[in-house]
């Protein structure tokens, strides 16, 4: 094995935390991993990790080699990205994850565009509403519907995340149409439980700020089920524009209140520091930030 292949190999294990992950990470038995990280601190002539049998962590030289492998490997898929022809067929495989309710409603008909312009590519995605740990589980980017914190994270902004207030025709019709914030008080209300806050907030034209105490009356972590439910006419939700604008759209729900604003989150495209963004990764980034875009095409056909 050459130079470059072992700090691949160190940096998958720094990355992933263990031996063992990132043996599966690079598909090779654990005892190929653990003896040539035996191999390499052998050749240099120091200790790069403190190992015990269920930990190990980072020695001072460990770091140091670390740090430096990341910008030499970094470097040199650098230098191979800008001097390949991009007019080749994409290859390899993307690893991604998306949330749920996003990924099934919109990812699917951009991923099979893109397989189509790019169909030498394997794509591996991980639907779930969870926050994936991105290193620890081997993943090139995620797709994540937040207000971003600092983190070892970088990020690229794919698109705007607007919510609506909106209900049945029926349900209004039933329990009478809210004409201030207020009035949502007197209303059953579908509340999204994947959130930290039970408050819902809306602002004037003026400026003003109008909190409301959610006491809902049916509670999920999924907003498809909520939309399904509001046209049921189980109550009102506060939904994401990209999951109820078909149901808009068509007159199953009604929005409410829609001379105030609701908080608006973005949709990000994310990867880790630590890894080099590959160019058939980068290439799908631009393809879906094109795609969606700051005026995406669900609020393109409903009025919020």
């Amino acid at each position: 094995m050459g130079q470059l292949e072992d700090m691949n190999m160190f940096i998958h294990i720094v990355n992933s935390g263990s031996i063992s992950r990132a043996a599966d990470q690079m598909n090779l038995a654990k005892s190929a991993v653990s003896r040539r990280l035996v191999d390499l601190e052998t050749r240099l002539g120091v200790r790069l990790l403190n190992r015990t049998t269920r930990t190990s962590s980072l020695t001072e030289a460990g770091r140091n080699y670390y740090e430096r492998a990341i910008k030499i490997v970094d470097d040199v898929a650098e230098l191979n990205a800008s001097t390949e022809d991009h007019n080749i067929a994409l290859e390899g495989t993307i690893n991604l994850a998306a949330p749920l309710s996003f990924g099934l409603c919109h990812l699917s008909t951009a991923i099979d565009s893109f397989i189509r312009q790019h169909p030498q590519l394997t794509i591996n995605i991980n639907f779930s509403d969870r926050q994936v740990d991105l290193i620890e589980e081997g993943m090139d980017l995620a797709f994540r519907i937040a207000e971003l914190k600092d983190s070892n994270l970088i990020a690229r902004k794919m698109s705007p995340i607007k919510h609506v207030l909106c209900a049945s025709p029926g349900y209004l019709k039933k329990h009478g149409i809210p004409k201030t914030p207020g009035d949502l008080k007197r209303h059953q209300m579908l509340h999204y439980n994947a959130s930290d806050s039970t408050t819902w907030k809306l602002t004037g034209k003026q400026g003003e700020q109008h909190l409301i105490n959610v006491s809902a009356h049916v509670i999920a972590n999924n907003g498809d089920f909520l939309k399904d439910m509001a046209i049921a006419g189980h109550g009102i939700v506060m939904s994401p524009t990209f999951i109820a604008w078909r149901a808009i759209a068509v007159g199953e729900l009604v929005p409410v209140l829609p001379n105030y604003d609701l908080p608006q989150l973005n949709a990000y495209a994310v990867y880790p520091q630590t890894r080099y963004l590959s160019h058939r990764t980068r290439v799908l980034i631009d393809f879906l930030v094109e795609r969606f875009g700051n005026n995406p095409y669900w609020d393109q056909r409903i009025k919020v």
